[in-house]
């Protein structure tokens, strides 16, 4: 698979596809169209398929595709779930790379000036507390390192050593 797995998450993992992206792992979101579609961007893509469909993980195991069942009832607990059965390879790549992926389209960020997020209307306390800016490379939106990027690393920590007990 590489080092760096790549996902595709079906219509009900929508909360784990974001996290993944922070994260730093390439992770289409399928909203929209059926199984087989999914199957078939998975197969093409070699890209693994997650989901908490009993049936769909089957038939695409079935058909040869790796296919992670998806268990729990909170992020963290997902995330666990995930990286337990793609294994150590994942869990020594959680939080490396971090903020280079889009959470809302999956596309790459790069890095900006502080001058540019100015630019791009980035608030001015923002721009007094912060000094690492991105910007996705297809949707445009902007990122910073916030409070919220405590909390994810905390989160990344967590799950990190749970997955390995």
């Amino acid at each position: 698979m590489g080092a760096r797995p790549r996902f595709i998450a079906d219509a009900m993992q929508g909360s784990l596809a974001r996290k993944l992206r922070i994260f730093g792992f390439d992770t289409l979101y399928f909203r929209g169209g059926g199984d087989p579609e999914l199957e078939g961007i998975a197969r093409r893509e070699r890209r693994l398929i997650l989901t908490s469909d009993k049936a769909l993980f089957a038939h695409a195991q079935g058909r040869g595709l790796r296919a992670v069942l998806v268990e729990g009832r909170t992020d963290r607990a997902w995330l666990v779930s995930v990286l337990r059965q793609v294994g150590p390879e994942m869990n020594a790549l959680m939080g490396k790379g971090g903020a280079s992926r889009c959470a809302v389209c999956n596309g790459e960020l790069e890095v900006i000036s502080k001058n540019e997020a100015e630019m791009k209307g980035v608030p001015a306390k923002v721009l007094a507390r912060h000094r690492l800016f991105f910007r996705c490379s297809s949707c445009s939106r902007l990122y910073w390192r916030g409070r919220h990027w405590d909390r994810l690393r905390r989160i990344s920590s967590s799950v990190k050593t749970k997955a390995l007990t």
